[in-house]
């Protein structure tokens, strides 16, 4: 049963709101120790909103569209009365005073919120690793890190505790996790879903997403989320699609006859293992009627120093506030070494004599970037290809900080681009899974569901 027919069989009175709440408890109570997904739980909330759900069913009112669905929420993102620690020391003691925009739009479609879940510290990571609640194990790969800065919330569908989970994606943190932990995972178009009430990472690049585990979750979630938001500065007003509805026009057909993109670069950069996988997802989309072209990026190499530098500059911006006057401790006495070198770093690059010898340039190299990245797109559907160049490291390996950014290689273009974009099993790799990540149009986000929710319906 996929979420949007466990969807229907609530409404139906199939199964109850708290029947599911109650077997996903269970299933935290006795793995949660072990993963580490969930960071807090509120069970009294989530069981009062579970009745109150079940008792409007039987009476015969009208339910939201997401009533009934168990949710987990990434620690970065506002709830009212919940931590928001965004996994740091920083802000351990701070509570949620108000709801960001997603959520508040998952309460009026009746989600029942279970928790918050565990990320790295301030969402500067690739592996959950940072985290001041410890970190996060992968429970489709255990022993192995669940990929970052989402971790948590690609966990917590991993390990079934529950049905659909928020993440953001600054540049791979929601597709990075779906990959490691063989989940779905979704970057929308920038501006598409509103970052009202999202601690930033960088304010440029950031985009809320869904996470699940399969695609009518991935579209229940953009149905309730997506569109705009007259609080936000970076939100956009566009015409939202109807992404349930997508699924019910024969998704198997969706590729027939869509033009299929595939990077050379992107797989010369990726280990052959994971490109063997990832051409087998590709062949299987050419049978199923898509036509398939070869395409060249010739800035694969540029991309990555230009997210860093932007992603440096723009966090130490936004951790100017975390100075232990008003909320919280004062960032720098408190955190991690990651977020300790961002800060530096972007604390020099922002200086007046090197802004523009590095930002500026940056700017520039992005302008490039998102040129050429949609001079490729203007010739096809969608671009498919690996999420994720390696698999995932062992917990507690040491790594030095360019072998971990070289995790976000093939997911920094999107963000920069301002692009669509998602990562979904493909296959596994002794036992570890390997993600297929998609890429398309600004605003084509559709089409991304779609090819997924073909792949998926012939899998």
């Amino acid at each position: 049963m996929n979420l949007l027919e466990k969807s229907k069989a609530i409404r139906n009175q199939e199964i109850t709101a708290l029947d599911s709440l109650e077997k996903f408890n269970q299933v935290i109570a006795s793995k949660n120790s072990n993963i580490n997904a969930f960071v807090q739980i509120d069970h009294e909330t989530a069981l009062k909103k579970a009745n109150e759900i079940d008792a409007r069913i039987k009476n015969g009112e009208k339910v939201g569209k997401l009533a009934g669905m168990i949710i987990g929420i990434k620690s970065n993102i506002n709830v009212k009365d919940f931590t928001i620690s965004a996994a740091s020391k920083t802000l351990e003691n701070y509570m949620g005073s108000y709801d960001a925009t997603v959520i508040q739009r998952i309460k009026e479609e009746d989600g029942i919120i279970i928790g918050m879940t565990n990320m790295d510290e301030f969402a500067a990571g690739s592996s959950t690793e940072t985290s001041f609640h410890g970190p996060t194990n992968n429970p489709a790969a255990p022993g192995h890190i669940p990929g970052g800065s989402s971790g948590g919330s690609a966990a917590a569908i991993a390990a079934q505790m529950c049905d659909i989970t928020l993440g953001s994606d600054t540049g791979g943190s929601i597709r990075n996790p779906a990959s490691h932990c063989g989940v779905m995972g979704f970057k929308p178009t920038y501006g598409a879903v509103s970052r009202q009430g999202l601690l930033d990472l960088s304010m440029s690049l950031d985009q809320i997403g869904p996470l699940a585990a399969d695609t009518s979750g991935i579209a229940m979630m953009l149905d309730t989320i997506a569109g705009n938001d007259p609080k936000e500065c970076t939100s956009i007003d566009w015409k939202v699609p109807n992404f349930t509805a997508l699924l019910d026009e024969n998704p198997e057909e969706a590729l027939n006859g869509m033009k299929v993109g595939v990077v050379k670069q992107f797989q010369e950069v990726t280990d052959d293992h994971i490109v063997n996988i990832i051409e087998d997802s590709i062949d299987k989309m050419g049978e199923m009627g898509a036509e398939v072209v070869e395409l060249s990026f010739d800035y694969v190499d540029l991309c990555l120093p230009t997210y860093y530098l932007i992603n440096y500059v723009e966090f130490f911006s936004a951790t100017r506030k975390y100075d232990g006057r008003k909320y919280g401790h004062q960032i720098e006495e408190v955190c991690g070494d990651e977020v300790l070198r961002r800060i530096h770093m972007g604390s020099y690059i922002s200086q007046q004599e090197f802004s523009g010898k590095y930002y500026k340039k940056a700017l520039q190299a992005r302008s490039l970037i998102r040129k050429e990245i949609n001079k490729l797109l203007n010739g096809v559907d969608i671009i498919a290809g690996p999420t994720v160049p390696k698999l995932p490291h062992k917990l507690g390996e040491t790594l030095e900080p360019m072998e971990m950014y070289a995790y976000d290689v093939l997911t920094v273009i999107a963000n920069l681009a301002g692009i669509p974009a998602s990562s979904m099993k493909a296959g596994e790799v002794k036992g570890i899974p390997v993600g297929l990540q998609f890429q398309a149009k600004p605003l084509d986000d559709a089409k991304i569901v779609q090819a997924m929710a073909a792949l998926e319906k012939a899998a």
